[in-house]
Formats: structure tokens, sequence, C-alpha cells
């Protein structure tokens, strides 16, 4: 473990990364609603416990060092480059910011924010009309920066998986389907029967097939 102590306990890189995070992606997302706040404190709680293990105390690697170690001895488990665990696990040689794991993170963290950006825009200009949003992403799934959501943690899963991260990440998909379910029933009480029509042509979460080819 003697690299433990330079590659972490770089508190102030756990408390910088998760401010850059949470302030982008609220610039984004911009809660406004009890039910906003909540799904966004999770996704908070999400990174802060993310980067504590990326720069904080890897406590991953700590639980699994004995297992690591047997299988891949020739592994240092405690520097920091071994926290993307995909690479390392899989003997990808160059730098694991350039491996394979760590570049589709990025495209996944991209799009969710892509996501949760667009979304916002069409929806804040539907509120301002008082209409259903029902054009751009909203064309596609009901629930745009939902998905966007789940799509930036998956990217920083495939980057740097840990225990806590991986509890947390089936947890919060069911904390945003149950939010989801809220909101539509409210959506529902305001504009009926074109929210009703809205809906059974419009999946939730994930495009259909059908509606994909469509497009193309």
């Amino acid at each position: 473990m003697g690299s433990e102590t330079g590659d972490y306990g770089l508190w102030g890189l756990v408390l910088l990364n998760s401010v850059v995070f949470i302030f982008f992606a609220f610039s984004f997302f911009k809660p406004q609603t009890k039910r906003d706040w909540r799904s966004f404190g999770a996704f908070s709680a999400f990174l802060v416990a993310l980067f504590t293990e990326m720069y904080g105390f890897p406590l991953t690697l700590f639980f699994l060092a004995g297992w690591l170690q047997s299988r891949y001895p020739d592994v240092d488990w405690f520097s920091h480059d071994s926290g993307h665990l995909l690479e390392m696990l899989f003997g990808w040689q160059g730098s694991p910011h350039f491996g394979p794991f760590h570049l589709l993170s990025t495209a996944f963290i991209i799009g969710g924010f892509y996501l949760i950006a667009a979304g916002w825009r069409t929806l804040y200009a539907a509120q301002k009309e008082g209409k259903l949003a029902t054009t751009g992403l909203y064309a596609w799934v009901r629930h745009p920066q939902y998905a966007g959501f789940a799509l930036i943690m998956f990217g920083f899963l495939l980057q740097w998986p840990t225990l806590l991260t991986l509890a947390m990440f089936p947890v919060l998909l069911w904390m945003y389907s149950r939010l989801s379910i809220h909101e539509e029933r409210e959506v529902e009480k305001m504009f009926g029967d074109s929210w009703r029509d809205y809906a059974a042509k419009t999946p939730r979460f994930i495009p259909s097939v059908r509606a994909l080819r469509q497009r193309t």
C-alpha cells in the first residue's frame, strides 16, 4: 500500500470535482420541485461517493485487495491508475485514460449531459406556453432528463466502478422510475387525453426500435 499515500488522500480534489460536476448538472437540470431536489440530491450523493474513492480513499480496492493481488500479482492495486478496474482486469497495457472503457464512459457522460440540457430547453419552452412537451427529445422518450442522469452514472461506473456506486446505481434507477410515475400522474391531471395519447406512443426512458427506424 505504499503508493496509497501519494495517489490518494487528495481531499481537495474530491471537493473540487464534486462541486464542479454537481454545479454542472445543476446548471442543466435546474431542479424546482421537491421531487426534482430529491432526485438531484441522490445523483449528487453518487458523485460524492465516486470522487471520494477516486481521490480520497480507495475503499473498493482496500476490500478487494487480497482477491486482486492473488490473481494479478504484477499490478500495484493501490495506484491511482488501478482504480480503472475494467482496464486493469482486461489487461489494458497503456494509460487507462485512453483505454476502451474510459473512452466509452466519456461518450456516455457527454451524452447524458446533452440529454439533460436539451431536455430542459424543450421542457422550459413548453412550460412557458402552458403546453405539453412533445417535441425534441420528448418526441422520443417521456423523460429524457432522467435518462440522461442514468447515462452519466453508467458512464462513471465504466470509468471507475466502486462497490458503493454499484450498490447505489440500481437504487437510483428505481428512484427515477418512481419519480417519473408520480410526475406522469400530475401531468395527466393537467393535460388529460393529450397526455394519454402522447404516453401511448412514446416510451418512458428508452426509444423504441420502431420509432428509430421511422426516423432513419
